[in-house]
C-alpha cells in the first residue's frame, strides 16, 4: 500500500497559449487545489507548459494573477495541510540546452520542471531542424535513429548544466534519449527524474536500465482535468513492475499492512 504526499505536475486553464482557456487544459488553479485537498496531499503544485509554447503555453502576462492566486490559497489551504507551489513545465528550445524561460521567470517560481515538447518555438532553424525533424526523420528510417537519441541526450545533459533544475519530466516521450546518461547526470545534479501516469515514459524498460542509478524519481499525474490531479496509479505500476526501490520515489510514502 502508498500514500501518495504530492502531484507536482498539474495544469490549469492557463495552459492555453493563443488559444480559448480551458481548451487544452480544463480546471482553474483552484480546481486543481480542491481535487489534492479532497484526497489529503500535502503538495500540488501548479505547473503551466512553458511560455514558449506557442498551442499551449503560458502567457507571461498571466504570472502575476497565477501567484496572487497560490497566494491566496496557501492562505486558505496552508493552515489545513496543503500547501501548493508554483511551477511550471519549461521547454526545451535549444540544441545548447536552453529553455523558454528567462533568469527572470525562474527566480519567481517554487520549483523548476523541463519537457520536451513539440510545439516549442525553437531559438534558430538549426535548432528547429535537430530537436524536431531530426527526431520526426528517425521514426521512419531506423539509421538515423541512433543519431537523434544521440542529439537529445546532449540536450537534455547541456539543459541541466544550465539549468537548476527540480524534476525532467516524461525523459524519452516524444524523443527517445539515452536514459542511463541522463540518470547519471541527474543524480550528479540533484534533478529528479518523472515516472509519467500519463506518457509512456519513464517506461518499465527505461526504469530498468536506471535500477542502480540513484537518481531520485516522482511520480506524477500530469493532470490536465481537475478529475486526474493525483491519479499516479499507472506510474506505480511501471515502478513496480521494474523492481525499482519503492523508496527512491520521493512523492510517495509506502505503508505496511
Amino acid at each position: 500500500m502508498y500514500k501518495l504526499l504530492g502531484d507536482y505536475h498539474t495544469h490549469t486553464i492557463y495552459s492555453s497559449g493563443f488559444k480559448k482557456k480551458g481548451t487544452h487544459a480544463t480546471g482553474t488553479i483552484e480546481d486543481n487545489v480542491e481535487a489534492a485537498f479532497r484526497l489529503g496531499l500535502d503538495t500540488v503544485v501548479i505547473s503551466e507548459h512553458g511560455p514558449g509554447h506557442y498551442l499551449y503555453g503560458l502567457r507571461e502576462e498571466n504570472l502575476p494573477w497565477i501567484k496572487d492566486e497560490i497566494k491566496r490559497l496557501n492562505e486558505i489551504y496552508q493552515p489545513k495541510g496543503l500547501k501548493i507551489l508554483l511551477g511550471i513545465e519549461a521547454n526545451i528550445i535549444g540544441l545548447d540546452g536552453t529553455l523558454d524561460v528567462s533568469e527572470d521567470f525562474v527566480e519567481q517560481l517554487d520549483i523548476l520542471l523541463m519537457g520536451y515538447h513539440y510545439g516549442a518555438t525553437p531559438i534558430g532553424l538549426r535548432d528547429a531542424y535537430r530537436l524536431y525533424w531530426t527526431t520526426q526523420i528517425s521514426k521512419l528510417f531506423d539509421s538515423k535513429a541512433e543519431h537523434a537519441i544521440d542529439i537529445m541526450t546532449e540536450v537534455y545533459l547541456k539543459s541541466m548544466d544550465k539549468y537548476k533544475i527540480d524534476i525532467i519530466t516524461h525523459p524519452g516521450s516524444k524523443a527517445k534519449v539515452h536514459i542511463d546518461e541522463v540518470a547519471k547526470k541527474a543524480f550528479k545534479v540533484g534533478t529528479a527524474l518523472e515516472i509519467s501516469s500519463k506518457h509512456d515514459e519513464l517506461s518499465v524498460e527505461s526504469l530498468l536500465k536506471i535500477k542502480d542509478i540513484p537518481v531520485e524519481l516522482y511520480v506524477n499525474s500530469d493532470a490536465h482535468q481537475p478529475s486526474r490531479v493525483g491519479d499516479v496509479q499507472k506510474g506505480i505500476d511501471k515502478a513496480i513492475s521494474s523492481g525499482i526501490e519503492m523508496n527512491r520515489i520521493v512523492n510517495i510514502k509506502w505503508e505496511v499492512d
